[in-house]
């Protein structure tokens, strides 16, 4: 054993000094220090060659329609894989039959191979001058909001909380409930014989007959063992047929890809063959109430990258941003927020400008409690790229002005005492915390856009979401980011005539610093909410007057919300006693 791993390390070491990179990740050379010789570990193998996903979307923008842009970015990535991994994969079927390799999986949303390999398998790998790196794919929890609050058995017919919050109902009142959108949930699974998802799944045909598949174990069986995705799914689009409506996208359907096994342990090699599947059986978007913290290099690459090609493919996600927020001891800024949600969204917001790098498919997802205060759990931004040489962006300085990190969230949601689908009742429900149940209001509310326009691309969808969140805080920022989910006002902003529509309400407020009272004039008006800056509502003023006088205020900043008949803007004031 002792006489293998040296002669291992010293190959190693020698392609180090020749190719200035680690081909074999050090973390993995201390995993087999530990294996005998023919004991074999879990890698991922990545190809030198990646694609370059900006230039991707480049190519994709000249073709007409959504699916023909997807289809040849799939096209694209497929031959990458098919061309670049060839060889290594001739040599892996070889070892395979030689006994020193098994499970040998490719992938084509990030280039790489994931397989068992024992430590002559790896000395081989270390050979071959198309390979980028090998490192060792752990498995671990993804998952750390699992807890049951209680179980509520089906009641008089009711409409959970979060989704008014939200305003969820009055979207539905429009006649949008996501139907026609397919969402993807990469998750534990999900209860295919709940009363409140029946009708809601996809059809898969003979080839996938329960509607998904399990990736974990390589089977066509994606129930759910533990809860967490059947919760996840009935935000989405719980009918409300054992008596509580729960999700917010009645009329959308769901694919089930499950990637934990019972004990909730994956790794990003499963989680990332999910999101391909997804993307290339037609889903609109993805669900990943799951992530990562404190990754390693390597597997932020994998999963950068697999963000930047499906949002290349023009698929969004919604992603939490993770419930480590009291865990900063031991999860720090920058990296206190999940991957995958560490990576950055679609849409650059203007906050974010003064130290912009790169997009990918991912709205990050924050959590609120009921009354829109920052729930305990829900993990804070920035987060950091400098520490991955391939990107190397959005670098972080605290206190700098201009090194602001990557703001993290993109938006919040209601993730407190969220009731939904109990996995282990066919007609119950059940309470529960997270970013994880934060998630997926926004994955709905992207479907009821989608319902207005299917055309919406991942850009658009996010700068939306954040253009039209009820304000919590005067700028974007590390805790709720652009605000709170405000669904109404999200799909108002989707036109007709497949453009989105951002200010369209013509209202004014003055005077502007006030010492008094505000004036608010506006046709058509029907509610004002006035946000104090640290996020809490200090007035709620229904109203079908054209005028109205706001007086009461302390001083300080505050955001004025004016909602329209159809549509909602928002204004920042300023009261001080002595102008």
């Amino acid at each position: 054993m002792k006489k293998t791993f040296i002669l291992l390390s010293a190959l190693v070491f020698s392609i180090l000094r020749c190719a200035g990179m680690p081909i074999i990740d050090p973390d993995l050379l201390e995993e087999m220090r530990n294996r005998n010789d023919n004991e074999k570990v879990k890698i991922n193998i990545l190809m030198q060659e990646q694609s370059d996903s900006h230039a991707l979307r480049l190519e994709a923008s000249r073709l007409d329609t959504k699916q023909e842009r997807r289809d040849f970015v799939i096209g694209a990535l497929k031959r990458q894989a098919s061309t670049t991994q060839s060889d290594v994969l001739t040599l892996l079927r070889t070892m395979e039959q030689d006994g020193i390799v098994e499970e040998i999986r490719p992938l084509w949303i990030v280039n790489s191979i994931s397989c068992m390999a024992n430590k002559a398998a790896i000395a081989r790998l270390a050979l071959r001058s198309e390979i980028m790196t090998v490192y060792h794919c752990k498995e671990s929890r993804w998952l750390f909001d699992d807890e049951y609050i209680s179980c509520i058995e089906g009641e008089n017919r009711d409409i959970a909380d979060n989704l008014l919050q939200v305003n969820a109902q009055q979207v539905w009142e429009l006649g949008y409930t996501g139907e026609g959108v397919l969402i993807g949930i990469i998750d534990t699974g999900v209860s295919l014989t709940h009363a409140d998802l029946q009708g809601r799944f996809w059809d898969g045909g003979a080839e996938y007959p329960n509607h998904g598949y399990d990736f974990y174990s390589h089977d066509n069986d994606p129930s759910d063992e533990r809860g967490h995705g059947t919760h996840v799914a009935g935000t989405i689009c719980g009918t409300g047929a054992s008596g509580t409506q729960t999700g917010i996208a009645p009329g959308a359907k769901i694919m089930s890809l499950k990637v934990f096994d019972a004990n909730e342990l994956t790794d990003e090699a499963v989680w990332i063959e999910a999101m391909q599947f997804a993307v290339e059986h037609g889903a609109h978007v993805l669900n990943m109430s799951l992530g990562q913290p404190l990754p390693d290099a390597s597997v932020k690459f994998m999963m950068r990258q697999a963000c930047d090609n499906t949002l290349a493919a023009g698929v969004v996600a919604a992603v939490c941003a993770g419930n480590v927020r009291q865990m900063q001891s031991m999860i720090p800024i920058p990296y206190n927020i999940y991957s995958p949600g560490d990576c950055p969204p679609p849409h650059i917001h203007d906050d974010q400008m003064v130290n912009s790098g790169g997009t990918s498919c991912v709205i990050c997802v924050g959590a609120v409690d009921s009354n829109n205060n920052i729930a305990g759990f829900s993990s804070v931004g920035p987060s950091v790229w400098t520490d991955v040489a391939q990107y190397n962006d959005y670098p972080y300085t605290p206190g700098d002005a201009i090194e602001i990190g990557l703001i993290r969230p993109d938006i919040s949601a209601p993730g407190v005492h969220i009731k939904s689908l109990d996995y282990s009742n066919n007609n119950g429900y059940t309470l529960k915390d997270g970013t994880s149940m934060a998630t997926p209001l926004v994955a709905g509310t992207i479907a009821l856009m989608f319902s207005k326009d299917g055309e919406l691309t991942p850009e658009q969808i996010d700068e939306i979401l954040e253009r039209t969140a009820t304000p919590l805080t005067e700028h974007k920022s590390n805790d709720f980011g652009a605000g709170l989910l405000n669904a109404y006002a999200a799909v108002m902003a989707v036109g007709e005539d497949g453009m989105y529509e951002l200010e369209t309400v013509n209202a004014n407020v003055y005077p502007n610093p006030s010492n008094d009272s505000f004036t608010v004039t506006c046709h058509g008006m029907r509610q004002i909410n006035v946000f104090a800056s640290d996020g809490r509502l200090t007035k709620s003023i229904p109203t079908e007057d054209e005028t109205e006088i706001i007086s009461g205020l302390e001083d300080g900043v505050y955001i004025i919300q004016i909602t329209t008949e159809d549509s909602i803007t928002n204004h920042k004031v300023i009261k001080i006693n002595t102008l």
